[in-house]
């Protein structure tokens, strides 16, 4: 049997009204992938931060290499070779690729900042993981899924023995996720020990080794993972068996709600038109860069049009920012929840009610206090967030429940068309559940949905009308029950395949 490395017993952990941790325990053994896997809030990034230094532990013993250890400062922890690739970016925007990843340790020459040592440096760790990105870049101009390889590139940079990845294919293509994976076997093949946190349980099956399983702050079991099933693995994560992941009800399609014409906007938006019906759900597909997030930011206003029409109800809208969307009743779930969707720093009340002051304020232009309680406990309820009470900041909550604050505040309103970009990126399957329940609520209501999904399976699902996208164009339109994955990504790829039929042609004129 391999040495363990990490031995957490005990554990607990305490925030204002929220018990995040009680009685906690985890081991990890040298040169194998261990999946630390629950629910939103179940405490698995708590546990891993409190290793890694970024939080105390109340109580509980913690052996790191056979020694143990009290808390942990997070340059300790980095010594002693624990790494952590946090679910939430944690880049300095403004600075190099090789600045990032040398961050706290730069190399110096004199008294001195080395750049070019560090860019050097830099190059050879990205080369070794065949990651093609400039050490001189900088870091704010990249995609987010060229930021996310460079915080594992940082990670590694520091020659990590335990290295703890949590939601690290969030923002990744399937290309980059193979060649994560690549990187996590050589890794356990020299001995590391890596701690994978991650709600897609699909990714399980190609490196994981075994599996640790909290729910609700506390142990609930280890596994091989080779010796259970996916069904074993939810029913023990949720405490209940899941017996349909993606739930659909059946509604009559009603009139044409809301309508796009011509629009284009910037590069990644070019002639793009569909139309959305009372009584369905409208899923648009396709890969990384093609469009589908600038299309619904230039809807809600937030990004600049160039030219196109948007209707609602056969009546065009003026629409130049985002309260002009709000007031006409189109709304937007953001991709990234933390930078679009939410005040990390105000209390959910504020977070719900912000949006929503002109329906909660009087004549006079004050909050009816009595009306904004109702309103936030009313959301929070239906959506199940998980908080002791609503003056919790957002920012305390987990990653799913943060993003049902975002739908949340959206539920007061009788929006007509609601549009959902990544809605279930990074929350766990029970979480999935309620927001594909909650979508279908509103389609029982009339109101038109439109989500953007990276998942195929998920929009299969869940979408009773799939648009697909490349290149910042529609390439085609499929019904979901009658739509393979292979037909999807055949027109994700359309123009991709395009350009190689006409590279192709020209060589052979050539």
């Amino acid at each position: 049997m391999k040495d363990t490395i990490v031995s957490m017993q005990g554990i607990c952990k305490s925030f204002p009204g929220v018990k995040a941790l009680d009685n906690a325990r985890f081991e990890l053994r040298s040169g194998e992938v261990m999946a630390l896997l629950g629910e939103n809030g179940a405490g698995k990034s708590t546990l891993m931060k409190i290793l890694s230094g970024v939080y105390t532990r109340d109580s509980g013993t913690m052996e790191i290499f056979g020694k143990s250890y009290d808390d942990l400062l997070p340059k300790q922890a980095q010594q002693l070779g624990v790494a952590i690739i946090h679910q939430e970016l944690n880049m300095c925007p403004h600075l190099s690729v090789a600045e990032n990843m040398f961050l706290g340790r730069e190399i110096m020459k004199g008294f001195t900042v080395d750049r070019k040592a560090m860019e050097e440096a830099a190059k050879q760790i990205l080369d070794d993981l065949h990651i093609d990105i400039d050490p001189g870049e900088t870091v704010g101009n990249l995609p987010v899924s060229k930021q996310q390889m460079v915080e594992i590139a940082k990670a590694l940079s520091v020659d990590a023995k335990v290295l703890i990845m949590d939601e690290p294919t969030s923002a990744l293509t399937a290309k980059e996720i193979g060649e994560l994976f690549r990187i996590i076997r050589k890794l356990r093949d020299d001995g590391c020990g890596i701690v994978y946190i991650s709600h897609r349980l699909e990714e399980l099956q190609h490196i994981v080794d075994r599996v640790t399983i909290m729910r609700d702050g506390q142990y609930i079991t280890c596994m091989d993972f080779k010796d259970t099933t996916m069904d074993e693995i939810i029913t023990h994560m949720v405490g209940r068996e899941i017996k349909e992941k993606f739930p659909r009800v059946t509604c009559e399609k009603g009139e044409k709600v809301f309508e796009v014409r011509n629009l284009n906007a910037g590069r990644m938006v070019r002639d793009v038109s569909f139309a959305l019906y009372a009584g369905e759900i409208v899923g648009f597909a396709g890969l990384m860069g093609a469009g589908r997030t600038e299309t619904t930011r230039a809807i809600f206003g937030v990004d600049h049009k160039e030219s196109g029409e948007i209707l609602l109800d056969g009546k065009p809208i003026p629409i130049h920012t985002p309260a002009d969307a709000i007031k006409a009743g189109i709304v937007l779930v953001p991709e990234d929840r933390k930078k679009d969707g939410l005040c990390t720093k105000l209390p959910i009340r504020e977070n719900i009610a912000m949006p929503n002051l002109d329906l909660l304020c009087g004549g006079f232009g004050v909050v009816n206090r009595k009306k904004e309680t109702a309103m936030c406990e009313k959301a929070v309820s239906d959506l199940k967030i998980k908080t002791p009470n609503l003056e919790i900041d957002a920012g305390g909550l987990s990653g799913g429940n943060q993003q049902k604050v975002v739908v949340g505040k959206w539920l007061a309103r009788n929006s007509r068309v609601v549009i959902f970009d990544e809605p279930t990126r990074g929350i766990d399957v029970a979480a999935k559940v309620e927001i594909y329940n909650l979508m279908n609520q509103l389609k029982q209501q009339g109101i038109a949905v439109m989500f953007v999904s990276s998942e195929m399976p998920e929009v299969m699902g869940v979408a009773d009308r799939i648009i697909v996208m490349c290149d910042g164009r529609i390439t085609g339109e499929l019904m979901a029950r009658q739509a393979s994955q292979t037909e999807i990504l055949t027109l994700a790829t359309k123009f991709e395949n395009k350009l190689a039929e006409t590279a192709a042609e020209e060589g052979q004129d050539a």
